[in-house]
């Protein structure tokens, strides 16, 4: 175990830390079993590191109160690494030396794709700031969300298997696919029927798959909704509605097949203002197709609600019901690969030309899609019980090349022009470009003195000796 010292200005950041979703300190004096609670928490939500040997910010005096040698943290490393059920992977351990203040031991959990429980078989999870304890229904639910347990292989015996047999679209699957097996023992080696009370009944999977109205036959929604909004605000309102959500239901490879066009269609009027003229969205027809693709085929079908698809003036946004499974973090998304409904992925994937490409594929294609066509990668961002990507209409040129290129063909510019034109929210972060161009002497205000609200630059008149506009400060409130 690594045994590092940090600098003052370290110490005065770690003692600022204030214990949140992924941060905990924790007494040195802390039983074993006690912060075993909190390590099952990290592991089983999203990640976090632990801190021991660090008091809470409440307590006066000093906080650093760590282990005299790191023998002495042996009783909780043993814990934590060898009683937790089942024990996590990728856990990185320190001791943070601080001198006669002793060593603190630094832990940094990942996010588990399995469910964990302390020695004495109990189930936690990390909300905000706290450690919350979780039995039974949630503890499925929390299963779910991680793909530990797989919902597509719930087994639905209320429907009748003749639902999934006789249906018309799995005889056209059977034929695409080249199999002339009767259609029960094809669903049985494919693991889509279970056995109950001596006969077969399809599961989740079968149903999502082949019955040809599987929302009416499950519980859980399990549809798309699409939506027009005509804004680029980033709050959705129900006035900005240009008509009412179409709602795309059927097997899902037809549901994907017709939001994809559905989302097509839409973009064909889409056009909105920037800097006096209008502007079509345009986005590459590969990265539609991934992101709706990767919504529906690795969404979390416990939960109980639909896909959203949202077409605004300057982007589209897709949320899916569900959390990252397993591992996946909006950090490492791109990088990992996990399948939270294998069969769904696998069944889909024996069709000649499927829709789907191998698992994680999916948005790498779709990120590198749109940074061939000069746009920004898609963002995604994880919500308490979803996941939402967006792919903006926003160039990937920077802020200042952005600002050079529209004053090649326009006298004036402003703050407001080129937010509209780059897709950038941040004010603020515009007026940097604007102040790095005016110190490079590239442009210089129109009329100093104007309103925040009118305050325009133009280019600097070369003809002046290169001396215009150098030497003026602008007010910070104005640029």
């Amino acid at each position: 175990m690594n045994n590092i010292t940090i600098s003052p200005a370290e110490e005065n950041t770690l003692l600022e830390l204030e214990e949140s979703h992924f941060i905990d300190l924790k007494s040195s004096r802390i039983a074993p079993a006690s912060l075993q609670k909190h390590f099952v928490a990290f592991a089983n939500t999203d990640g976090g590191e632990i801190y021991v040997g660090i008091e809470d910010k409440k307590v006066t005096g000093e906080r650093i109160i760590g282990f005299d040698k790191p023998e002495s943290a042996n009783d909780i490393v043993q814990v934590l690494m060898t009683a937790t059920k089942p024990s996590v992977e990728g856990v990185d351990w320190e001791f943070i030396n601080f001198g006669n203040r002793g060593l603190v031991l630094h832990i940094s959990v990942p996010k588990s794709a399995h469910l964990h429980y302390t020695t004495s078989d109990e189930c936690y999870i990390r909300v905000n700031a706290s450690t919350k304890k979780i039995i039974g229904e949630a503890i499925t639910k929390l299963a779910y969300a991680k793909g530990t347990y797989n919902y597509e292989k719930v087994v639905v015996p209320e429907v009748d298997i003749e639902n999934i047999t006789g249906s018309a679209y799995l005889a056209s699957y059977m034929e695409r696919i080249g199999t002339t097996q009767e259609s029960t023992i094809f669903l049985r080696k494919q693991k889509l029927l279970s056995k109950v009370d001596e006969s077969y009944r399809p599961t989740v999977g079968s149903i999502l798959l082949f019955d040809e109205e599987p929302q009416a036959s499950l519980n859980t929604r399990c549809a798309i909704k699409v939506y027009r909004l005509q804004t680029t605000e980033r709050e959705y309102k129900r006035e900005y509605l240009k008509q009412a959500p179409s709602t795309i239901e059927g097997p899902i490879e037809q549901q994907i097949t017709q939001v994809i066009q559905k989302v097509q269609e839409l973009l064909q009027d889409v056009e909105y203002s920037v800097a006096g003229k209008l502007v079509k969205l345009v986005y590459p027809d590969e990265t539609l197709h991934e992101i709706l693709v990767n919504a529906v085929i690795h969404r979390d079908y416990s939960v109980n609600d639909d896909i959203h698809v949202r077409v605004y003036d300057n982007r589209i946004e897709v949320l899916s019901p569900g959390k990252l499974p397993g591992y996946i973090t909006p950090r490492n998304y791109l990088e990992e690969r996990y399948a939270r409904n294998p069969n769904l992925v696998r069944m889909l994937h024996k069709l000649p030309n499927p829709v789907n490409h191998d698992i994680g594929e999916g948005l790498n294609t779709a990120s590198n899609a749109m940074k061939k066509a000069g746009l920004v990668a898609p963002v995604l961002m994880e919500l308490d019980n979803a996941v939402v990507l967006t792919i903006e209409h926003r160039r990937i040129a920077s802020l200042v090349d952005i600002i050079r290129e529209y004053l090649e063909d326009h006298e004036t510019v402003s703050n407001k022009l080129i937010r509209e034109i780059s897709g950038e929210d941040s004010e603020n972060k515009v007026k940097k470009a604007f102040e790095k161009l005016r110190g490079n002497g590239e442009i210089e205000p129109v009329d100093p003195d104007a309103s925040r609200f009118k305050y325009e630059y133009r280019k600097v008149n070369r003809s002046d000796n290169g001396t215009s506009g150098l030497g003026q400060t602008v007010p910070n409130s104005l640029t």
